[in-house]
């Protein structure tokens, strides 16, 4: 097999060996094999296809359209031939002549080779014909014709009608501003509450600048209680006697509530004192062991336990009929009662009438007790955070502690700690504790080896 191989490629190598597949020369070094292509994908459809007679065509065509404008086949005949009769055109009377006689002067050379010579006309430039918000122009035209046809006028136009008609009946909208010199000018109150306008009004009118109407609950008070609290008449270095022992009592009343306070809570977590016993135990241990504790369940004579039926026996017929007549006479019954209370209401319009005007008493005293706690809240300290608000204790002195002058006085109290719960009491502030510092680390004691070792 191998030797019949060799003796075709010796074969062939002989310079006058002709093969079939070859050409006329016999020389089939040049001559390459063709590529085979799957034809069906698209990335191969202009890499392996020849459309070098498409190009060509196309050329062809716009080589056409250039110089004639169109294709020549698509034109008619009168375009393309005309008929010789021999008979030259007349010549036309000549122009008069405005400038110089003289030879007719003819564009050069190189201005016609700049001229185009293509029949096409040149693309229209689109930018040229555009205007910048054209569509919304268009449907604000479209809107205003609509408007306009039903007789609505815009508010603009509306208010140029207006100005024209004042300025025609004499009366201007615009009035000049005063001079600053005119001794008939109001004069600015420097301590008045409201802001003054100083602008034009009908510019303040158009251009809507006027002052936005302040919300009512913003000049509300979070609190009705008064920024300084006058002390009671008790409190003064040298009281008299009833104020001094009204003031002693309410803060007896004070301390009674503190102390009533720990009572409960001491109450609350009080541990009960009774110990259990080694009887109470045992029996607590020994709780169901012992037989006989726990009652059997009632037998009948022959032994079986007694208990509800596993099963409903079916009713008849006649039990049916029975129970629904009974239904029926039992809502007939209703419907009379129902009937009978309504025609005796109309007897009972004195009590009735004197029941609502009980009930109107009762809704306007709720409502006066809800009215009257609701103004008793706006003095007390609402829940702003996490803590409670602790009213301060009174500052009062005992009967032995009042000093006789006033030099003698000794002072209590902080003003600085009076203004700050003072501003907690109004709900201005949250109540607050004091930061809880932590200055430096822990020490850290440690046992050294000599040390060990001494031991």
């Amino acid at each position: 097999m191998a030797a019949a191989r060799k003796h075709k490629r010796v074969a062939a190598s002989q310079p006058g060996f002709l093969s079939i597949k070859s050409g006329n020369d016999g020389n089939n070094s040049n001559i390459k094999l063709r590529k085979r292509v799957n034809k069906n994908k698209k990335k191969n459809w202009g890499k392996y296809s020849d459309i070098q007679d498409v190009e060509e065509f196309l050329d062809d065509v716009r080589l056409q359209e250039r110089t004639t404008g169109g294709l020549i086949s698509e034109k008619p005949d009168d375009v393309l031939f005309f008929v010789d009769t021999g008979e030259k055109a007349k010549a036309k009377p000549p122009a008069p002549q405005t400038t110089k006689k003289g030879k007719r002067s003819r564009p050069l050379r190189i201005d016609l080779i700049l001229q185009p010579d293509s029949h096409i006309e040149a693309p229209k430039n689109i930018l040229a014909f555009q205007q910048p918000n054209a569509k919304k122009e268009r449907r604000m035209a479209e809107k205003a014709a609509k408007l306009a046809s039903k007789g609505v006028v815009p508010r603009r136009e509306r208010l140029l009608q207006l100005r024209r008609a004042a300025w025609a009946s004499g009366i201007h909208l615009k009035e000049k501003p005063i001079a600053n010199n005119n001794p008939d000018r109001s004069f600015y109150d420097l301590w008045s509450t409201e802001a003054p306008e100083t602008a034009d009004p009908y510019y303040l009118e158009q251009t809507k600048r006027k002052l936005i109407k302040r919300p009512e609950k913003l000049n509300e008070k979070p609190s009705a209680l008064p920024a300084i609290e006058v002390v009671a008449p008790g409190g003064s270095y040298n009281p008299d006697l009833f104020s001094h022992q009204d003031l002693l009592r309410e803060a007896h009343e004070v301390e009674v509530k503190k102390k009533k306070a720990e009572e409960k809570i001491a109450r609350q977590l009080a541990v009960n004192e009774e110990l259990a016993t080694e009887e109470s135990i045992f029996k607590e241990q020994v709780e169901g062991l012992i037989e006989g504790d726990d009652e059997e369940p009632e037998e009948d004579a022959e032994g079986t336990a007694v208990g509800p039926t596993a099963t409903q026996e079916k009713k008849t017929e006649k039990q049916r009929k029975k129970e629904k007549a009974r239904r029926i006479l039992e809502l007939q019954r209703k419907t009379e009662r129902r009937v009978v209370a309504r025609r005796q209401q109309l007897y009972q319009l004195k009590s009735i009438r004197a029941a609502l005007k009980k009930q109107e008493e009762r809704t306007k005293m709720r409502q006066a007790q809800r009215k009257a706690k609701q103004e008793a809240q706006k003095s007390m300290p609402r829940r702003l955070g996490k803590l409670k608000f602790e009213a301060p204790d009174l500052e009062v002195q005992l009967s032995d502690e009042l000093a006789s002058s006033l030099r003698s006085l000794k002072p209590e109290g902080s003003i600085i700690k009076d203004r700050f719960k003072s501003l907690q009491k109004r709900n201005l502030i949250e109540p607050r504790d004091r930061a809880k510092f932590k200055w430096g680390n822990k020490v850290k004691y440690t046992e050294k080896r000599a040390f060990k070792e001494i031991q």
